[in-house]
């Protein structure tokens, strides 16, 4: 079986025949003292059922799958039975694989909205994988959706569903007299007392922020969070820091919205397995715009 592992720098359970998987920032980001924690990288993935466990009664070997698990970046990949869902049959499997983590973030970032037709909600950092499934989800609700993105994004936020789009390069945000229902920060590039400011007083600030590609401002983003957490005792409109739990029912949810045709991932590139250490470097110095995926050779594929 082929594996992409590192080894220095520089519960009822289904076998999946892996085809795609999903490049973050967050795989560069799992060091240890000595080495890597993480030998084999990777959480988001697509593929075949090849073999199911003896208390598995819903997949059969042959369904085509996505979801989460661990190690995903190899050929083969072991599942709980209840963190994957049927593909949508509106994507093309590979796509499938840019929905697992980034659209249960999403769908977790987007509770306070509800079923709120007419809320406000900004969003900066509308132009990665979690922020362009938010804009078409927070407009499938039928929200007023502003996007907080460079210029170079607009028409692609515009497409997705914005009303209204920022260049974050020429204009402040948060300097407008504009409040919202729900100010969603993927970024983590703005104080709290900014970010709060923008918030109606019965609206929700949420944090789910790691930091921007090539700016080093993971640990800042981080240290907003950890702040997030005293700030959020105080007077003033409630702040959020979701985290994201896949099952089988939230990823159900997701391909509902895509086969209503509500919701489609955005895949900036994909590269071959043997070129993960690129993929991780292109979304480490550049703004990827969506996803980027890795592509695992299938059955008959030299290794």
């Amino acid at each position: 079986m082929r594996a992409v592992v590192q080894n220095g720098y520089g519960p009822p359970e289904v076998l999946v025949l892996s085809a795609s998987e999903l490049a973050r920032l967050l795989d560069r980001n799992v060091f240890g003292r000595k080495g890597p924690r993480v030998r084999t990288r990777g959480t988001d993935f697509v593929g075949t059922v090849e073999a199911v466990g003896g208390n598995v009664g819903v997949w059969r070997p042959g369904d085509e799958v996505f979801g989460e698990a661990d190690a995903t970046w190899a050929e083969y990949v072991v599942v709980a039975a209840d963190r994957i869902a049927e593909v949508p049959t509106r994507l093309a499997s590979q796509e499938a694989a840019a929905l697992p983590l980034a659209g249960t973030t999403a769908l977790a970032c987007l509770e306070p909205v509800g079923a709120d037709p007419g809320a406000k909600v900004l969003i900066n950092g509308a132009s990665g994988g979690v922020g362009t499934l938010a804009i078409q989800i927070a407009r499938s609700r039928g929200c007023h959706v502003t996007a907080v993105c460079s210029r170079r994004n607009h028409d692609q936020a515009r497409r997705l569903g914005a009303d209204q789009v920022v260049d974050y390069r020429v204009d402040d945000f948060c300097a407008t007299e504009d409040r919202y229902d729900v100010v969603l920060d993927l970024v983590g590039n703005r104080s709290l007392r900014a970010l709060r400011r923008l918030v109606r007083p019965s609206g929700t600030l949420v944090l789910s922020g790691g930091g921007t590609p090539g700016s080093g401002r993971v640990v800042g983003a981080l240290g907003l969070l950890v702040r997030a957490q005293l700030v959020a005792r105080t007077p003033g409109p409630r702040i959020l820091v979701p985290v994201a739990k896949p099952n089988t029912q939230r990823l159900q949810e997701l391909r509902s919205l895509v086969e209503a045709g509500r919701l489609s991932p955005v895949v900036d590139r994909v590269y071959d397995l043997d070129r993960s250490h690129d993929a991780v470097g292109y979304v480490e110095r550049e703004h990827p715009r969506g996803k980027v995926l890795i592509a695992v050779p299938g059955k008959g594929a030299p290794a």
